[in-house]
Parts: structure tokens; sequence; C-alpha cells
């Protein structure tokens, strides 16, 4: 691979997999490109709900709006500039409130590879 900068108006969004919640996907680098990582945007929609154990280490850093992330451990609030990661193995809800969020993630390993797991 060779270095590459993203924006995201690179990025096709598309409903997450296997979600009914108005939450959209747009990987930039993937399996598909031979690295290590995944690379993305994503775009929550207002009053939102995702609840899933993680199936990668993902790495999730808010752009806009804000958006919670709730563990048995308790809950983190983020917004702009913030980055919130959630390991492997963690059962999460992402909340989203108001205007909803967007956002840029890493995740490793792949995560569409995992879901299809």
């Amino acid at each position: 691979m060779k270095v590459q900068k993203f924006s995201i108006s690179d990025a096709k969004l598309v409903k997450s997999p296997g979600q009914d919640a108005e939450i959209y996907v747009g990987n930039l680098v993937d399996e598909k490109n031979g690295g290590p990582v995944t690379i993305g945007y994503g775009r929550y929609a207002p009053g939102q709900s995702l609840t899933e154990t993680m199936a990668v280490d993902d790495t999730m850093i808010v752009l806009a709006g804000r958006l919670s992330v709730s563990t048995s451990d308790g809950t983190v609030t983020a917004g702009p500039g913030d980055i919130v990661y959630m390991p492997k193995g963690q059962s999460v809800t992402i909340t989203t409130e108001g205007e909803g969020a967007t956002t840029a993630y890493v995740t490793y390993p792949h995560w569409a590879e995992a879901h299809r797991s």
C-alpha cells in the first residue's frame, strides 16, 4: 500500500450490515486493499441505538455531533475531536441524540471479515 489521504466525500456510505438502525458505514481501506486495518467513516442518524459485542478492536473518532457508548462499566459521551476505543469482546451500546453523529473509524482486524465469520 502507499500513503493515501481520504475525505468523507470519498466514502460510499451504505447501511451498516445486519442493523435496523439508521447507521451508515463507508470503508475506504479494508481487506480488499491488503492492509491490516479497516479505515472508514460512519454516519449515525439522530435517536439511533446499536448494541453489539465487538468482533474486532474498534477506534472511533467523532467528527461531528455527539454519541454515547455504554458498557457494563458505565457510559462515555463523545463529541467532536473525541476518540472512543472499543476492545474486541466488549458488549457496547452506541446511542445518538440531537443531530446524530459523523465518525471516522479504524478497526483491527477487518470488521467486515469478522461479521462474515
